[in-house]
């Protein structure tokens, strides 16, 4: 039986991003992709607000805006194969039951590197890293409400807008907050109305593939992603929806139909995707602290 490509790749895409994803609300840059490469306007300084101003003429500045282009990143699925038998029995259950693997596999791929890229490489005035204060277990100290009081603080004062801001999570991070409140965190990860529990102002997601970082002469600093690292300094990540983007590009699928070595049909799947900040402000980290 022959494959019907677009099927299936509509199907992969289908709820690619679910509810309760944070990439829901990155701004979708998606727009501006040509040929798997991103064409990205970055918009010149905010103008300044005079009050009761006196001075004229009032000074005149070039609005200077830039365009960077950035290849998408590719991810690649291992393939799947169909044996002949199963084809002949062939249903969309079974087409279901291939397609998610594929699909989870991405999501969760390209959400990994996303988390990774939104994460500060380290504390600025504007990307604010913090370390969680709480009781020591385990080697670590646990995240507090306290410590996402100061990080909200450190939004406050970097002038981060309070609409659109969100946490990221890490599960341990969520156990801890749990153990503190259960009350109020019971539905941390719940999604209502296609909207996460808020506090502080804060929207909450959880992943559980998040950056880390590592202390070198007291300073955090974002360990690249994709590195074995024995640090044990995992973050939750925090950002600013408008200070942070995707972009989705090609989604290809690899079909070798009726292979005889195999008996069966090979699939595969490609996706170009990229995640990063805007204009590298109203991004934050709250990382566990070791002891």
């Amino acid at each position: 039986m022959a494959i019907n490509k677009e099927i299936w790749i509509n199907q992969v895409l289908e709820n690619f991003y679910p509810d309760d994803s944070f990439l829901q609300k990155a701004v979708d840059y998606s727009v501006f992709v040509d040929n798997d490469r991103l064409h990205v306007p970055i918009s010149g300084l905010d103008p300044k607000v005079l009050v009761n101003n006196t001075t004229y003429p009032i000074r005149t500045l070039d609005r200077t805006d830039t365009d960077s282009e950035i290849i998408l990143d590719k991810f690649e699925t291992e393939n799947t194969i169909i044996r002949r038998p199963e084809t002949l029995e062939y249903s969309y259950n079974k087409l279901e039951s291939v397609i998610s693997q594929h699909r989870a596999t991405l999501r969760k791929s390209v959400a990994t590197k996303a988390i990774h890229a939104y994460a500060p490489d380290k504390d600025t005035e504007n990307t604010p890293v913090i370390v969680t204060t709480g009781e020591n277990i385990n080697g670590r100290k646990r995240l507090t409400l306290s410590d996402i009081l100061t990080l909200k603080e450190r939004f406050d004062d970097a002038e981060i807008p309070l609409e659109e801001r969100y946490i990221v999570l890490h599960p341990k991070h969520v156990s801890d907050l749990l153990l503190e409140d259960v009350k109020l965190f019971k539905e941390i990860t719940d999604i209502k109305n296609g909207e996460p529990f808020k506090f502080a102002g804060f929207g909450f997601f959880s992943f559980s593939q998040m950056p880390k970082y590592t202390t070198t002469n007291g300073v955090l600093s974002k360990i690249p992603f994709d590195t074995e690292t024995e640090s044990t300094q995992f973050a939750s990540v925090v950002f600013y929806a408008k200070e942070v983007m995707k972009a989705d590009g090609e989604i290809y699928m690899y079909a070798n139909i009726d292979d005889p070595s195999e008996r069966g049909t090979i699939v595969g799947f490609d996706k170009r995707f990229i995640a990063l900040p805007i204009r590298g402000k109203g991004i934050g980290a709250i990382v566990s602290a070791t002891i």
